[in-house]
């Protein structure tokens, strides 16, 4: 039985949908974008507008001034990152009367790729256009972390994001400890909340937890965010099997096309903290 014979195509789809249950980072981004690009090297340019002035007078009549001419702001997301694979496989039939060989070939690829894709998305947390909670890296224990997140809240409702709007805090498992401590009403128990990482809320912040979180040798870069804050794209999924040519054994190769960008800084707070 040669490894051609697993349908590629059905292989590479359910690789898309375990993609899209096992990204964290991903899960909140502004994916609109996805259905623009095709290929590699292109960029998408996702435009702004400006605030007119806004004139008051009190009383008399009103002469306006020359039409302003409000500023539109903009920028580019390139989707030029590529995550691959390419792996052997050798005697497939043996490995394959065991049961259980695509499934574990599948996870394992699929677990991966979406790992290198999440790393990417909270390294955005380390970058200019990210603004940090704090001047230095500030020590966060049981006692202080739940003000830390309301100061996070507070300074994102400064820059007009909406109350009601769906903000998202990814934190690494020390901060998620130190945050179960505090927060006795976390809800850790609702298996409907048990998915891409989610295990809570709090002041109507939703908690999940990554390894992926960006890092220094001086703290965590924790994001705080809506979903409309970072821009993520993955327009294509690929794999293919094939036989090299100086070995016998089949062989699986794949690569998945994606990129990120932060789109709205100011729906977007960094907590620069460390354990403490």
């Amino acid at each position: 039985m040669s490894y051609a014979n697993f349908v590629p195509k059905i292989w590479a789809k359910a690789i898309e949908r375990e993609l899209e249950r096992k990204l964290v980072f991903a899960e909140d981004c502004n994916r609109q974008y996805e259905g623009d690009v095709k290929q590699m090297g292109d960029t998408v340019k996702i435009l702004g507008v400006g605030k007119p002035t806004i004139s008051k007078q009190k009383g008399g009549s009103i002469i306006l001034p020359d039409a302003e001419n409000v500023e539109d702001t903009s920028v580019e997301m390139q989707i030029n990152t590529v995550a691959y694979f390419n792996f052997l496989v050798d005697d497939i039939d043996k490995r394959q009367a065991v049961g259980g060989l695509m499934d574990a070939l599948n996870t394992e690829a699929t677990q991966e790729l979406a790992s290198e894709m999440d790393k990417d998305i909270a390294a955005l947390a380390g970058t200019r256009d990210a603004k940090k909670l704090y001047s230095d890296y500030k020590a966060v224990n049981a006692d202080n972390v739940l003000g830390t997140l309301d100061l996070a809240l507070q300074m994102l409702q400064e820059n007009d994001v909406p109350a009601d709007a769906k903000i998202v805090a990814t934190v690494p498992p020390w901060f998620l400890t130190h945050l179960r401590t505090a927060y006795t009403k976390l809800d850790t128990d609702n298996s409907d909340l048990l998915k891409n990482g989610k295990v809570g809320r709090y002041n109507n912040i939703l908690i999940k937890m990554s390894n992926n979180v960006y890092s220094t040798a001086s703290g965590s870069n924790i994001m705080v965010r809506t979903e409309r804050a970072v821009a993520f794209a993955n327009p294509l999924t690929h794999t293919e099997p094939y036989r090299p040519e100086k070995r016998f054994s089949d062989a699986v190769k794949g690569y998945v096309l994606y990129g990120t960008k932060i789109v709205r800084p100011k729906e977007l707070m960094i907590l620069n903290v460390k354990n403490g």
